[in-house]
């Protein structure tokens, strides 16, 4: 975990808040290491995680996992994390009987629907147990990342109304938190990705936007602990915290 990040949010595995949706957003650099800090933090933070990885395996997750101090492994065999490794399921999906429901139906789809499998997956991941008594603190849902559904053929609106949905059940009605990647790309004039970044943008808590350096990469200057907080971010109410030069 970053510490710097931590005091910057004024957070600690001890104090989790909650209800929040949370978008992390890079541009022209690479933002994995929040997904990293988040998946560590809330996962020393005893919260149950539900981890939809769309961009790498679940080995590479638990390598810069344990170098961060905490084993997915482990994590999944208790129960507190349900991954979701998107590179094997979207192939898997293809070899499935027709009509046997998978998170990733659509890409079956002579076209694009909707995400509502997808949904139901993260339902029934972060259901409460039966008993009624809470193993964990509080659920969670960290996507890694959002823009990958708009490659694979979703629209903008669609991904807009699976985290709304996501935000009824784990925000709200479950009082947890949803913390989602998405990438910057208003340089190549993508239409769509700048809907979804624009319309979370209005719909988040908190917006965590990391950039490189406008001179380029320099081994002298790194972005841990040079974050500014700004009050707003494209017109939205989420207060903003920009990380230069990562």
């Amino acid at each position: 975990m970053f510490p710097e990040l931590n005091n910057l949010l004024n957070i600690t595995p001890d104090r989790v808040d909650q209800g929040k949706l949370t978008l992390l957003c890079d541009a022209k650099t690479d933002g994995s290491f929040l997904v990293h800090h988040f998946l560590s933090f809330y996962l020393k933070a005893n919260c149950k995680v539900c981890f939809v990885a769309l961009i790498q395996s679940f080995s590479h997750y638990n390598i810069v996992g344990q170098k961060l101090g905490v084993s997915l492994t482990t994590a999944r065999e208790r129960g507190q994390l349900v991954f979701f490794e998107g590179l094997k399921s979207s192939v898997d999906v293809f070899f499935r009987v027709k009509g046997e429901p998978h998170p990733l139906q659509f890409l079956r789809e002579a076209s694009a629907g909707n995400l509502r499998p997808l949904y139901e997956f993260v339902q029934e991941a972060l259901r409460p147990e039966d008993n009624g008594e809470a193993a964990w603190r509080c659920p969670v849902l960290l996507v890694d990342d959002l823009s990958v559904l708009l490659s694979l053929g979703m629209g903008a609106v669609a991904v807009l109304d699976f985290i709304h949905y996501c935000r009824a059940t784990v925000c709200w009605k479950l009082q947890g938190n949803i913390v989602a990647l998405v990438h910057d790309s208003r340089d190549t004039e993508d239409e769509e990705n700048d809907i979804l970044l624009n319309g979370l943008s209005h719909q988040s808590h908190l917006i965590l936007r990391a950039e490189g350096l406008a001179t380029g990469f320099c081994k002298d200057v790194h972005g841990q602990g040079l974050g500014e907080a700004l009050p707003m971010a494209w017109g939205a109410a989420a207060p903003l915290l920009l990380l230069h030069g990562v």
